[in-house]
């Protein structure tokens, strides 16, 4: 009768994982009781669920870049945020496109009032238009209006290669170097950080990149690395990110073959989930981009193509 009136007390849930567990021979007793449908049916659902594992990359977390202006359909703020978010996507870059400013602080705002936050921008440097204490007046106009939204975005800032050209390394040092000082100094002015963003050339070797971090000596400044601009040094990938970890800020993926194409949705290449795997083994786990960057097509088609190539990377990794 004792043993009777304790088993009562269990829950059902508890009298379910304890039967079950501990004690066989109590599961059989009880299967001859008017209870025996029920308990079946719930000891087969229970032990056939399974919790669905946290995925490596999780697209919800990623970002989206490159959007603006690369878009048939040359979607407003108010659209691209829709979009976003339709997409289940928190998170973008405001690279400069056009370089048609005038809804900037607009599309800030409308972002936040979305629960969307406006990671980056993207700060081009020419050297045509583009000195100490004197940039372009779009750049000019790009980081006044930075000082007037009120989440600042890191500034992801990159050199075109007529900087570089047929000068020596210390020369190119030199340049990158000060114009760098005086991009950090600006942007800390405004309250942002600033991204060293690899593209082509000189300023694209991470090697380059590393000596100007060491030679400005700044923890506002960070690497932002760029898969689609990274053909270079898919072989030796493991030794960039040895170099490029310690300072690594950002990866934007891209499907990644040898003599490309530049652009290719993410699992389209020969070498991206590779290199992703080799990012995350040296301790790198995000944040993470996926490109838009494509001028002929609608950049939703573009974004579901790379989505859903993070979810095949995901599936690979747990399977």
């Amino acid at each position: 009768m004792n043993f009777r009136i304790g088993i009562r007390r269990y829950t059902l849930w508890r009298l379910l994982i304890t039967t079950i567990i501990y004690c066989p021979m109590l599961a059989i007793y009880l299967l001859s009781y008017r209870a025996t449908f029920l308990f079946l049916a719930l000891t087969s659902v229970l032990l056939s669920c399974k919790s669905d594992p946290k995925p490596i990359i999780d697209p919800a977390e990623v970002s989206a870049w490159c959007i603006i202006g690369f878009d048939t359909e040359d979607r407003s703020p108010e659209q691209r945020i829709d979009l976003v978010k339709e997409l289940g996507i928190k998170t973008y870059g405001y690279n400069r496109g056009k370089a048609d400013f005038s809804r900037m602080e607009e599309e800030f705002s409308l972002a936040v009032d979305n629960g969307i936050n406006i990671h980056a921008v993207f700060l081009w440097l020419n050297a045509n238009r583009d000195t100490i204490g004197q940039l372009s007046p779009q750049n000019i106009e790009l980081l006044t209006k930075l000082k007037k939204v009120q989440y600042k975005p890191t500034i992801w800032v990159s050199f075109s290669n007529n900087y570089f050209k047929d000068k020596d390394q210390a020369t190119c040092l030199k340049i990158s170097t000060d114009m760098i000082k005086y991009v950090v100094s600006t942007a800390k002015d405004i309250g942002c950080e600033v991204g060293l963003y690899n593209h082509t050339g000189w300023f694209g070797d991470p090697k380059n990149q590393i000596k100007i971090i060491e030679a400005v000596n700044d923890p506002a400044l960070s690497i932002v690395w760029n898969f689609h601009h990274g053909h270079d040094y898919i072989d030796d990938f493991e030794s960039v990110i040895s170099l490029i970890k310690p300072h690594l800020s950002y990866v934007n993926l891209n499907g990644m073959k040898k003599g490309g194409p530049k652009i290719l949705p993410i699992g389209d290449g020969d070498h991206d989930y590779e290199m992703m795997d080799q990012l995350i083994a040296a301790g790198y786990n995000g944040p993470w981009g996926i490109l838009g960057h494509v001028k002929t097509e609608d950049v939703e088609v573009v974004l579901k193509r790379n989505l859903k190539g993070l979810e095949y990377y995901n599936a690979r990794k747990q399977s």
